[in-house]
């Protein structure tokens, strides 16, 4: 459910736009997404958030974790994000997105729409990411019963120049959304 943004004129179109939040599994990009959703949806903003499990279980359903795979996923949570952002909401994505080329072509995209793009490394170890192992895949990993976990047997190319870089493991999750926030009011996106 979304609310009216009271400051805004009636009428006024709101801005749209993408965060992007990349990383390692358990790294915190959910927990970061959901609670800057909240925060932004009690400012009034009209927020979606779209969770990569849950775009990977419905719209890239069928899809493997091939290299091919991981870009056709990406391709198609950037296009979602994309429209949503370019009609006036604040598009909330945490996915893994590994790959450099795929994010890149997510944030062409945007640009070539002239849609705000804004891509937040949360940064945390691989060591602290398998401490907090928050779906149990590290510890099936290590078990043998996991092949191609991104950060341990398949690669994760880190954004070589982020907007914006989170490191979880020595910020709490309020202080992570007050970092990605300040961003946004800082581009005059908010």
């Amino acid at each position: 459910m979304t609310t009216a943004n009271p400051a805004r004129t009636p009428g006024a179109r709101a801005q749209g736009a993408t965060i992007w939040l990349t990383g390692l599994p358990s790294s915190g990009k959910t927990t970061v997404a959901r609670a800057l959703a909240g925060r932004l949806r009690a400012e009034g903003h009209r927020v979606e958030v779209l969770d990569g499990d849950e775009i990977r279980r419905f719209l890239s359903a069928g899809l493997g974790f091939s290299r091919a795979d991981r870009h056709t996923n990406v391709q198609r949570i950037g296009l979602v994000a994309e429209i949503l952002a370019r009609n006036g909401i604040l598009a909330v994505v945490p996915v893994i997105a590994p790959y450099a080329d795929s994010r890149e072509a997510v944030r062409k995209r945007h640009a070539a729409s002239g849609t705000p793009y804004l891509e937040v490394h949360v940064a945390t170890p691989v060591e602290v990411c398998s401490e907090r192992d928050v779906k149990g895949l590290y510890a099936r990993q290590a078990a043998g019963q996991l092949k191609g976990l991104t950060g341990v047997d398949d690669p994760y190319e880190p954004p070589a120049d982020p907007d914006l870089l989170l490191e979880t493991q020595h910020q709490t999750p309020a202080e992570s959304v007050g970092s990605v926030h300040a961003v946004l009011t800082a581009r005059g996106l908010l």
